[in-house]
């Protein structure tokens, strides 16, 4: 136990049960920890457990645990029971005219009311889909499942915002939700989400108070209820007076939880041992469908201009945002529920192409902010083996230094991109000789795959189910392995997946976090960043490397460490000392 903790019994306890709670594989493991940290860091000395309702993490409910565990320490050690510190606040003292003291009514406390959400507001829609679900069943919804149970029961769009000029759509009222601790989410690469204890709670509110008009939807509603009728009415509109006036506080926490089976809670996605069992896709299932990125336009004012003139070619792109690349290929399933019988979200299934479209003056202006750097790295951790650089000629305005000095900058890119990285750079004249490429390479892909009327497959295809992906990092070793047992055999994931774990924010470890601080200064490559990174694991690691030196030493500690590398993956002193100012200067 810290011996700077103030209150080290109460810790204690809460540490007792979060480590009970994860022994079980519980979801209040969730909250023990936040009590536990909030405990752990506070320096204040308290009397009486209930004093620790001023921390994050711990309600009611957890401090009256903390008191009957105190109440049994004393009673075992023979100690006095500290008195409740509002035990004798029933009322106050005021002096009166003749010197004595009189007995003044204490206020009453306010009383807080329970969270209803508002009607067909976002809350409401979500907590009744995710209601949906058995309450004690170990399950969860992705994002896209839960919105489209909740759409229905929403009067605003989970996925376009109401006002043009705004971002905020229904969905950003899971941030509160989450922050209620009413929804709890979980599961890596895909996030699914479910309700707590106390959202279970809500969720039955919400079924109390609801008008049970016959003419009204109905949506299914499989928690367990003391009401006889097991479906919550969905109305219209209602008043904000049919609100239960109980008071309740609204800090959350976990009382004992039923133990769940680690073997089918979604919770627990186990580390990567190399006994991923990927599934062999029928060869006639799937069609290949070229996705295109809905920031791939003409102009500003010609958006539509690449679409068309592919579907002109015999090639209908699907637009969308995409999380990297400008263009891909997904094999669509020809029968929408074929994944959902693996647990697998979507009917698309990642192919092992990616298009990075690059005009002449993007790619330059790519290299002088060091978005080119970036993209390289995020491509080469995306795991897919196809990669090519389609790079359109542009007349760039410039005097002859200039155009001497940015032609030399593209050459150096491009040989850079092909032997260093390995990636196929495809040069072309203009927008419609790369729409033209394209339409190639889509006919090409349909061959491999025996989509096309009459042709053979000569490339399999097997999906990597996301369940048993723990990381990138497992993901990137399991593509790896499968690849090298069958060259022949396209190994991908779902979109859905893909999309997750080529995320620039949602799923980002430790790891990912210090390679981008790394590559925030100029000359640190993905490379580079990679070499540093495994010397010296984390940040904290890094800085205490740092400040184990002499301040007059630390200038040479990166470039004396890698000095046995080769050329790209070196670090020269005048780089190494560009570090050093910024992660070795005392604070």
């Amino acid at each position: 136990m810290s011996e700077t903790c103030a209150n080290p019994l109460l810790l204690g306890w809460i540490k007792e049960w979060l480590d009970q709670a994860r022994e079980r594989n519980s979801k209040g493991a969730i909250v023990y920890k936040k009590a536990y940290e909030s405990m752990k860091a506070c320096p204040l000395a308290f009397q009486h457990p209930s004093e620790a309702q001023q921390l994050n993490g711990l309600g009611p409910k957890l401090c009256d645990r903390l008191t009957e565990k105190l109440k049994a320490y004393c009673e075992e050690n023979g100690l006095p029971m500290p008195e409740h510190p509002h035990k004798f606040s029933a009322g106050s003292k005021r002096v009166s005219d003749d010197g004595t003291t009189e007995a003044q009514p204490a206020k009453k406390p306010r009383k807080t009311k329970p969270y209803v959400p508002t009607l067909r507001s976002g809350p409401y829609a979500i907590i009744l889909a995710l209601a949906t679900l058995d309450e004690n069943a170990s399950q969860g919804m992705t994002k896209s499942q839960l919105i489209e149970t909740a759409q229905p029961h929403c009067d605003s769009s989970f996925t376009a915002p109401s006002d043009p000029s705004k971002f905020h759509t229904a969905w950003t009222s899971m941030k509160t939700l989450l922050q209620k601790e009413l929804v709890y989410d979980y599961g890596r690469p895909l996030k699914r989400y479910a309700l707590t204890e106390d959202g279970w709670e809500v969720a039955k509110r919400m079924k109390v108070v609801a008008p049970s008009d016959p003419s009204q939807s109905t949506l299914p509603f499989r928690a367990e209820s003391t009401q006889p009728d097991a479906s919550i009415a969905i109305p219209d509109r209602a008043s904000d007076n049919a609100r239960p006036q109980a008071s309740r506080q609204e800090s959350l926490e976990y009382e004992e939880l039923p133990q769940e089976n680690p073997n089918t809670n979604p919770h627990v996605f186990p580390d990567f041992d190399g006994a991923v069992t990927p599934i062999v896709i029928p060869p006639n299932s799937f069609t290949v469908q070229l996705v295109l990125d809905v920031r791939e336009v003409r102009s500003s004012k010609d958006r539509d201009y690449l679409a068309n003139e592919l579907s002109k070619k015999g090639v209908t792109p699907e637009v969308r945002a995409l999380e990297l690349g400008d263009v891909m290929w997904v094999a669509k399933f020809h029968d929408p529920t074929f994944l959902s019988r693996y647990g697998e979200e979507g009917d698309e299934m990642m192919l092992d192409w990616i298009v990075e479209r690059k005009r002449l003056d993007d790619l330059i202006g790519s290299m002088k902010d060091g978005r080119f750097h970036e993209q390289k790295f995020r491509l080469r951790r995306s795991g897919i083996k196809n990669v090519i650089y389609l790079i359109e000629e542009f007349t760039v305005t410039q005097d002859l230094n200039s155009a001497m000095k940015y032609n030399e900058m593209v050459a150096s890119a491009i040989a850079s991109t092909q032997v260093v990285n390995g990636y196929f750079v495809k040069r072309t004249k203009n927008l419609d000789d790369s729409i033209r490429y394209l339409a190639r390479m889509t006919s090409l892909l349909r061959k491999m795959y025996g989509t096309a009327s009459g042709e053979a497959p000569s490339h399999t295809l097997t999906l990597i189910p996301s369940r048993q992906l723990s990381s990138s990092e497992s993901y990137l070793e399991t593509l790896e392995r499968l690849r090298a047992e069958n060259p022949n055999t396209t190994v991908a994931v779902t979109f859905s997946t893909f999309s997750a774990l080529t995320s620039k924010s949602d799923v980002l470890t430790l790891r990912d976090v210090f390679l981008k601080m790394l590559m925030c200064i100029r000359g640190v490559t993905g490379e580079k960043a990679l070499e540093i990174q495994r010397r010296w694991q984390t940040p904290q690691a890094f800085l205490q490397a740092f400040e184990a030196l002499d301040p007059r030493n630390r200038e040479n500690l990166v470039s004396d460490q890698m000095q046995t590398l080769v050329t790209r993956k070196k670090v020269a002193k005048v780089l190494s000392k560009k570090i050093a100012e910024v992660w070795g200067e005392d604070g």
